[in-house]
């Protein structure tokens, strides 16, 4: 599916080709927590990082976490000029990018269920809204992006 992305204002827009784009998975840490997350998470999507197309490259900039006192490699992409949370991009899988879904602006699908990650990290204020057939784990679970939406049949 393509997706088409955006900063709030308008500086960076992007595309690329996602064949995982349902936004199921709600990660909880601290590092997407407070670097991207509204609602005391944030939504990935997988996307081939071959087919990313960016205009405004020149307003990103890139953050990497301190996890454990050490730099990640993972690079979080956002706008430099209005803090927009974009993409992160993981040096450890060159063939993945992973948008935020917060900065798409194309329609992305319905999820038929969502995974709730990361539960040990999660601010005391926030409160899971987990329904009947979602999944919860403390830490990271087994199943990857692509093994979701396998399972269900969702890839495109």
């Amino acid at each position: 599916m393509l997706l088409e992305g955006s900063c709030h204002c308008g500086a960076v827009r992007f595309r690329v080709d996602a064949p995982h784009p349902y936004p199921y998975q709600r990660c909880y840490c601290s590092i997407c927590r407070k670097t991207a997350g509204g609602g005391g998470y944030a939504i990935n999507l997988g996307a081939r990082a071959e087919t990313l197309e960016v205009e405004g490259a020149e307003h990103t900039r890139v953050y990497q976490a301190v996890i454990d006192g050490e730099e990640s490699a993972g690079e979080r992409h956002f706008c430099g000029r209005c803090a927009s949370a974009l993409w992160v991009f993981d040096p450890g899988w060159p063939e993945l990018v992973h948008p935020f879904a917060s900065a798409i602006d194309s329609e992305l699908p319905v999820p038929p269920e969502r995974v709730h990650l990361l539960l040990d990290s999660k601010a005391a204020w926030v409160e899971v809204e987990a329904r009947d057939n979602d999944r919860c784990f403390a830490g990271y679970p087994e199943e990857s992006l692509a093994e979701w939406h396998r399972r269900l049949g969702l890839e495109r």
